[in-house]
């Protein structure tokens, strides 16, 4: 007989199949058009998985390991790189290639695995989150695995014995999930799965369903067998190869031409069934491992790699999927822009109404602030930028509002200290050396990470569940990719300073160490959150926008309780007298959060010494 938590019997629509001896069930409408009420708490924490942690050297990949990888060349003499090396340095085997650095970055690989994340888990409880996204971490030869070779399986160099689990690969129909086997990686994540459900985190994994890599299982038969291929439905063939030339004709569809990246193929309701039938059976294996009816053994729900890419109708689909294993279970969609040539942001209000995702990660919040705190030239009023927040809260339904993943950077854009150090280009645009000739490479000085920590305030305070990218909170810096993918930097191992210059510019000699009064910061703002309800769950009422004085003032309210938030958006300090319109009556006291300072209210005003880029979280004491 199926087994169900507690949990999942009160959320759920049981209907007993006497003659089969099993539950069926039936998931009622408001459990698939409601969002996780876990989901408004948590504080997110994105992990890079190849650069996070190397947990286990003896799993490092190999040049076999990256056949079918860009750019497709075994240097001889290449190694897994230094942790802690200079990042734009080449290496003896990189300066052999005649290459300069972005083309040798696609080559390198540091050896991050799962071991590594397991490690750090009491690192992550002591920073506070509570909430895990893992860019992919399926089998594949690249370093970001958004090429996969199979779903159902975890890369092998991720787990503890990537010999073995090729072995396993063998032994199995690809296409048959009733022979999928679990590899040594496969049952590592499980085990990570169940580590972090034990300190109560919940973990979400990279879903990309779009396409593919050129090694994807389905895709290599198709290249061997043509016309005669069992999966040539699978894909979009432009054009067979003809058998009596020399040249190979082979094309078809892929993501934005890059070939390496075939796209499944699409009729009016998204993915074709085939496709579809195997992405199915990969959401069960992943969310409820063991099949038993219990999803506590899996992951918690998905992010959706390039989620417009994919007529909306699938993802509709895919929801009742997710949400009937797991009715508390995430969906968060990668929707991000319209036209990126010209910097219009897409609007994803059509896939937050309920029946498609819960939420989306936020980037016209992190475009807003932005332009709101970094810029300098284009710097927007604040009007300006509480008209940008109001904008997306109004395009969607409330409870998605608080759902949202609230980011200022990701794996896709430059780190958040680099976006500060080079304001005033559009957000993701001309954002590393290789784009931009003036992109500016060092570490933040003293000011800029005072705006680092302001921004994190504005983070931790709006509605919406902040995300973290890894090693921000650790005082990392870099452009857009590669360099936003450097290896972690941790308080136990001694770096190398930063010197080189990937075109051999002038820069200053950068010390890459941890930053412990950053991470502190962090931790603080994070545990103000955590304490706070009223600042994941409450209302929000922006009352006070001075535009003379930059000073912004929102409230967050919730069952009576009442937290103000005060920003002093400039580099200089203020004298500024707060009138609070009768919020609090004469006699109340304001507690700041951050450095516990009280101030009281009299004939309805606070005075607030304000020092630069200062931010206040008063709570009534």
């Amino acid at each position: 007989m199926k087994k169900f938590s507690i949990l999942k019997l009160v959320s759920l629509t049981i209907i007993i199949n006497i003659s089969s001896g099993f539950f069926n069930l039936i998931i009622p409408k408001d459990s698939l058009t409601s969002v996780p009420e876990w989901a408004k708490k948590v504080v997110w924490y994105q992990i890079f998985p190849e650069r996070f942690c190397n947990g286990d050297r003896s799993n490092d990949p190999t040049l076999d390991d990256m056949k079918g990888a860009w750019p497709y060349v075994q240097p001889k003499n290449w190694k897994t790189h230094p942790w802690t090396s200079d990042w734009y340095k080449l290496q003896p085997w990189e300066e052999e290639t005649g290459e300069g650095f972005y083309w040798n970055a696609g080559l390198r690989r540091y050896g991050g695995d799962l071991r590594g994340v397991l490690d750090k888990l009491d690192y992550l409880q002591e920073l506070g989150i509570n909430a895990i996204y893992l860019n992919p971490i399926f089998e594949s030869p690249s370093l970001h695995k958004y090429d996969a070779s199979m779903y159902h399986h975890i890369d092998n160099n991720f787990g503890p014995n990537p010999d073995r689990d090729r072995e396993i690969w063998d032994q199995e129909d690809h296409g048959n999930s009733s022979t999928w086997k679990w590899t040594t990686a496969d049952s590592l994540f499980l085990q990570l799965i169940k580590e972090c459900h034990n300190r109560n985190i919940k973990i979400i994994i990279d879903g990309v369903f779009n396409h593919v890599g050129t090694t994807f299982w389905a895709f290599q038969d198709l290249l061997k067998n043509q016309e005669k291929s069992l999966y040539k439905d699978w894909f979009t063939v432009k054009k067979w190869d003809n058998p009596d030339t020399p040249e190979n004709e082979f094309d078809y569809e892929c993501w934005y031409g890059t070939k390496d990246l075939p796209e499944f193929r699409e009729d009016e309701n998204g993915l074709v069934d085939v496709v579809k039938n195997h992405i199915h059976e990969i959401v069960k294996r992943w969310m409820d491992p063991n099949q038993d009816g219990d999803p506590s053994d899996g992951i918690d729900g998905w992010r959706l790699d390039v989620a417009e890419k994919v007529n909306i109708k699938f993802w509709k689909k895919f929801r009742t999927w997710v949400k009937s294993i797991n009715p508390d279970a995430y969906i968060t969609g990668e929707l991000w822009w319209e036209d990126w040539q010209n910097n219009k942001m897409v609007n994803p209000a059509p896939w937050l109404q309920g029946d498609a995702f819960d939420a989306v990660m936020n980037y016209r919040l992190a475009n807003a602030v932005k332009e709101f705190v970094i810029d300098v030239k284009n710097k927007i009023s604040i009007q300006e930028f509480v008209d940008s927040l109001n904008s997306y809260m109004h395009d969607y339904p409330k409870d998605n509002v608080y759902v949202l993943q609230n980011l200022m950077d990701s794996h896709d854009v430059d780190r958040l200290s680099s976006q500060i150090i080079n304001p005033d280009d559009w957000y993701d645009h001309s954002a590393n050396p290789a784009q931009n000739p003036d992109y500016k490479v060092r570490k933040p000085n003293d000011t800029e990470l005072s705006i680092q920590r302001f921004i994190v305030g504005i983070q931790m305070t709006l509605p919406g569940a902040p995300m973290i990218y890894y090693g921000d909170e650790a005082g990392m810096w870099g452009g857009d990719d590669p360099d936003c993918r450097k290896p972690m930097v941790w308080p136990d191992l001694n770096y190398e300073p930063e010197i080189s210059h990937p075109f051999n510019k002038p820069r200053p000699k950068d010390e890459v160490s941890f930053n412990q009064n950053l991470f502190g910061w962090y931790k603080k703002l994070i545990n103000i959150r955590k304490d706070n309800p009223v600042l994941a769950l409450g209302d929000i009422n922006f009352f006070l926008i001075d535009n003379k004085n930059k000073v912004l003032g929102y409230e967050r309210t919730l069952d009576g309780k009442k937290m103000f938030i005060i920003l002093n958006n400039q580099n200089k300090s203020t004298e500024f007298k707060l009138n609070l319109n009768k919020m609090l009556p004469d006699g109340n006291t304001l507690k700041d959060m951050i450095d516990e300072k009280t101030f009281n209210v009299e004939d309805g005003i606070i005075d607030l010494p304000l020092e630069p880029y200062q931010i206040l979280i008063l709570k009534k004491v």
